[in-house]
């Protein structure tokens, strides 16, 4: 008996998803964003986000770089206030965003903070990634927006800017797991 148009189509896409998803998963303990340390430093009269993050790349991310593709992430911190009978009232949603890419010309990463327009330029990825997971003394909130007693809870997550690929490679980048580098909340919490 024939196959139909739609059986077809249908053991198509079966095949590209797991053509698509198999080199992923073999080796997808390799690469991943977390984040090791983060806190809040009281300095004079603001409180400074200092944390540290572990950049993984997978396979694939490393080549786009490698072809000129620049990749993006944001750090969000959040500041919520907690409250018994409502819910936590957000005092601070925060983003600083980073952007790295390859040129192969210069034969050089360069890592660019997208909020302070600081650039710098380094020899090897593993430098330009050290780069952006060091990150010090960024102002956040001034002391007086802290009451003295009232809880708190700090977030803050690092999140793979997918939509800032080009094009042709979102789509990949959405079912493919080697596209998957952000990093889960990390939270705690604060008092003045």
């Amino acid at each position: 008996m024939p196959a139909s148009l739609s059986d077809k189509f249908r053991l198509l896409l079966i095949c590209l998803f797991y053509l698509l998803l198999w080199p992923a998963s073999v080796h997808a303990d390799e690469f991943s964003v977390s984040i090791k340390k983060a806190e809040l430093i009281l300095r004079e009269n603001s409180y400074v986000l200092s944390a540290d993050i572990n950049y993984q790349l997978s396979n694939s991310a490393k080549d786009a770089l490698q072809n000129g593709i620049p990749l993006f992430w944001t750090v969000l911190v959040k500041v919520q206030q907690h409250r018994d009978y409502f819910w936590n009232k957000k005092l601070l949603d925060k983003e600083i965003r980073y952007r790295i890419q390859y040129h192969a010309l210069l034969n050089m990463y360069r890592v660019r903070d997208e909020s302070s327009d600081a650039v710098d330029n380094f020899s090897t990825l593993s430098a330009a990634l050290h780069a952006m997971s060091t990150i010090r003394n960024i102002p956040i909130m001034d002391k007086a927006d802290i009451a003295s007693d009232t809880d708190y809870s700090v977030g803050v997550k690092v999140r793979f800017e997918r939509d800032a690929l080009p094009l042709p490679l979102r789509p990949i980048a959405y079912i493919n797991p080697q596209w998957y580098l952000s990093s889960d909340w990390y939270l705690w919490s604060l008092k003045k």
